[in-house]
């Protein structure tokens, strides 16, 4: 009895160790790893912008007290009292002060208050001019997606054909072009040249008199003055999705359980939608994941190239006039999205391959 209570002690002993306990149960979870790394990611992010964007020459500040020297003829003490009396912010605070009064109103979900129109938050100025990106790069997105995974599923079934050789060269093309490029080929091309389109009337989000609704006449507006950077998004994307479904599709030929159901004596276009487009087209969802992260980023040339309305064409006006505030908040929604977006497609890879969260 005395030998057997011995040997079972450190065996006891040896479980109770190897038992994780719950706090470590809960660092060790997958998903609480990925949201805390994301997390950590956000602050490093922001806090690397923050010390970014002071070290732009120049500032609104100085340059509202130069213009008031030079237009009404101030001395240098007046125009900053007035400067500091507008733009509301003390102008001799040390660095380290500005950055923790930052991060605690970011904590509180104040965005700070606009330098260039004093008065408007920076959270209304995003809540107004974001879901016209998020309307035209989202519909651009949709579409490249679609009909890039399309025409990529048609290379692969017509092969070294001269179809698959002529969506190749096109699809590598469009993909290699930046996308600004495209888009002044565009305004010379359809609005220059060839007269189709009014370039000068697609300006803005909204014709004049035009109010936001849930209409049909809205909707057309919208499209109008969108078709442009649509269009820009779509031949910009549409090459990359070609080329990888094509690849994806290629590689899912080849398997087993094609060759099954072949032998089974499906149809072709049974096959095609049911088991090699499914399951080509699986790997290209966790990259639309990531790609809707860039979705505001991306929008930067594109709208100001335009005089498209939307966050990027915002971000634009602040850089030019060192609006700190307005830049802080775009670049932070810009962050958020791209590492919510790898968030999103970690859970998705985790979900498909439980191996990942394993490892």
């Amino acid at each position: 009895m005395t030998t057997t209570a011995t040997t079972s002690e450190p065996f006891s002993s040896a479980q109770a160790a190897s038992t994780p306990t719950p706090l470590r149960r809960i660092t060790q979870n997958f998903y609480v790893r990925r949201i805390a790394k994301a997390l950590f990611t956000i602050w490093i992010v922001i806090t690397i912008i923050f010390f970014l964007i002071r070290l732009l020459p120049g500032n609104p500040v100085e340059q509202y007290i130069a213009r008031l020297i030079e237009t009404q003829g101030m001395d240098y003490e007046n125009a900053r009292s007035q400067a500091a009396a507008l733009f509301a912010i003390d102008l001799d605070a040390p660095l380290w002060k500005q950055y923790f009064d930052y991060l605690v109103n970011l904590l509180q979900g104040n965005l700070g208050v606009s330098l260039t129109s004093p008065g408007t938050s920076v959270a209304s100025i995003i809540a107004r001019f974001l879901p016209w990106t998020l309307f035209s790069v989202g519909i651009g997105l949709i579409l490249s997606f679609t009909v890039g995974i399309l025409l990529g599923l048609m290379m692969a079934y017509r092969r070294e054909g001269v179809l698959d050789h002529t969506l190749t060269i096109f699809a590598s093309v469009v993909s290699s072009i930046p996308n600004y490029l495209i888009g002044i080929l565009l305004v010379v091309w359809l609005g220059v040249q060839w007269k189709v389109l009014p370039i000068a009337q697609m300006r803005g989000t909204m014709s004049p008199g035009v109010t936001p609704s849930f209409s049909l006449a809205f909707l057309q507006d919208a499209l109008f003055h969108a078709f442009l950077p649509i269009t820009t998004y779509v031949l910009t994307t549409m090459g990359t999705w070609m080329l990888s479904m094509k690849g994806s599709t290629v590689g899912t030929l080849g398997e087993d359980f094609v060759t099954v159901a072949r032998a089974r004596g499906l149809k072709d276009w049974r096959i095609t939608t049911a088991y090699v487009g499914r399951n080509a087209a699986l790997p290209l969802f966790t990259q639309l994941t990531i790609a809707i992260g860039f979705v505001v980023g991306g929008s930067f040339l594109i709208e100001t190239l335009f005089q498209y309305q939307g966050i990027g064409y915002v971000l634009s006006g602040a850089i030019a006039q060192r609006d700190y505030p307005v830049m802080q908040g775009v670049f932070l929604v810009i962050t958020v999205s791209v590492i919510l977006a790898n968030l999103l497609a970690d859970f998705l890879y985790g979900w498909l391959d439980p191996r990942i969260k394993v490892g």
